[in-house]
């Protein structure tokens, strides 16, 4: 990989909307064993708004020398290897490289450790920070009487590709305290490890585009055409189903259940995110915020909204969804995350033969009347995600625009003068 190639993969791993987001990964040794070592390891979400859905994490690495893992609590290897060589007990995993998945959470009391046991879900940290982690326990063995060697080669799947992970280094050991917090006590070595999302690593075609429209234009701007890819012209070749043929969409749903079969579209997104510029008032102006799911096969939980728009330096009330504003570096924008209610909205469901899978709020925001304005595209977003994946955007020359003759300029001094002059004039006559 030359210089360029290199810079540009660490500059894509850059969110300036989330500087200093990651997923950190932490082995603490707090006990020696006999031929080895007990070690607790932390998949830590520290990403604001890309959280792990289902179904959930994987992490592996590669042992340095001998290694095996002789019991596991909190998460198991997805393979046993070749444990020939031993007799009963047998290990819970021989293999050089394992893969470690979580339990789910209705796992026995037996298998499982302290904050374990989630699936493989990993919240993003500015919607549940107490839902953004996960531990495992693992008892190490086959070293002798040397106390540990560090695992190498991490790999994270979260639960696809993309990430990017930086090989262990030793820091300072963890603290923890006991006896109510009146006694600290420390492990005996801990290694960590950062792992980065990169769009260009996981290279994967966008799911997700934008729509927009305004209360003071008859004109939708949709979603640019292809945005997600184009259908072929061989259309049993195409993942997607027409909404006019029922028995296109029976056969997407019963006949083939693939979770990434959507409805045919021009731009073939599984997500659509449109915003709606409805009201403007005096000191305040209304939005409405709403999310389309085309997948016939794939419902969406604990899905997030992130938008980039200069009005949100502003207050604002959102009526169906929670809202957050995030910081930023280097983006004069405001950033607000979205997100749903809990039992309430936070799953965003699958469509079907007579609609899409939709949800919707209003967002109201006060106005700043040193730079609101409808004119030039103001109104509308400067980015949006979906959870943590960059939507479509149409291009600004298509955006809504005021009518011909309209201004978005605030009426000068010397105008409500001359208005109110004519209003007196007019009911003097009148009088």
């Amino acid at each position: 990989m030359n210089d360029n190639a290199l810079f540009d993969t660490y500059s894509d791993c850059y969110d300036p909307l989330d500087p200093n987001g990651n997923i950190t990964i932490t082995f603490d040794i707090p006990q020696w064993t006999d031929d080895g070592y007990v070690a607790r390891v932390n998949i830590q979400n520290f990403y604001l708004y890309r959280h792990v859905d289902k179904p959930g994490w994987n992490l592996g690495w590669t042992w340095t020398n001998n290694e095996f893992i002789w019991s596991m609590s909190g998460a198991f290897a997805t393979q046993e290897g070749d444990c020939s060589s031993f007799r009963p007990p047998t290990p819970h995993s021989c293999k050089k490289n394992p893969i470690i998945a979580d339990l789910l959470p209705e796992a026995l009391p037996q298998n499982k450790s302290e904050d374990c046991c989630r699936g493989g879900l990993l919240a993003a940290w500015a919607i549940d920070p107490l839902k953004s982690f996960s531990s495992f326990e693992i008892k190490v063995g086959n070293l002798g009487n040397f106390s540990a060697y560090k695992p190498v080669n991490l790999t994270l799947l979260a639960p696809g590709p993309g990430y990017t992970c930086g090989p262990l280094v030793t820091t300072d050991p963890t603290v923890s305290s006991s006896i109510g917090g009146r006694r600290e006590e420390q492990v005996f070595i801990t290694w960590r490890s950062t792992c980065t999302y990169s769009s260009y690593v996981a290279n994967k075609t966008p799911v997700c585009c934008a729509s927009l429209s305004s209360f003071y234009n008859p004109t939708i701007t949709s979603c640019p055409n292809c945005s997600c890819g184009c259908r072929a012209t061989d259309q049993s070749s195409t993942k997607c189903a027409r909404e006019s043929s029922p028995l296109s969409v029976a056969n997407a749903l019963y006949n083939r259940p693939d979770p990434d079969i959507v409805q045919c579209s021009d731009h073939m997104c599984p997500l659509r995110v449109h915003w709606h510029v409805k009201n403007n008032y005096r000191d305040h102006w209304r939005v409405k915020l709403t999310i389309s799911n085309y997948n016939y096969g794939r419902n969406y939980s604990d899905w997030n909204v992130l938008v980039q728009h200069p009005g949100f330096s502003q207050s604002i009330r959102t009526y169906s969804f929670n809202s957050t504003v995030l910081p930023t570096a280097g983006i004069k924008d405001e950033v607000v995350l979205f997100w749903g209610l809990e039992f309430y909205n936070n799953e965003l469901l699958q469509a079907d033969e007579k609609q899409l899978g939709s949800l919707t709020t209003e967002i109201l925001l006060e106005k700043d009347s040193d730079s609101f304005t409808l004119g030039n595209g103001w109104a509308f977003p400067r980015r949006i995600y979906f959870n943590g994946e960059n939507c479509e955007m149409p291009p600004p020359d298509n955006f809504p625009m005021l009518p011909n003759g309209s201004s978005s300029q605030k009426p000068t001094r010397r105008q409500f003068l001359l208005l109110f002059l004519i209003y007196m004039t007019f009911k003097t006559l009148i009088a």
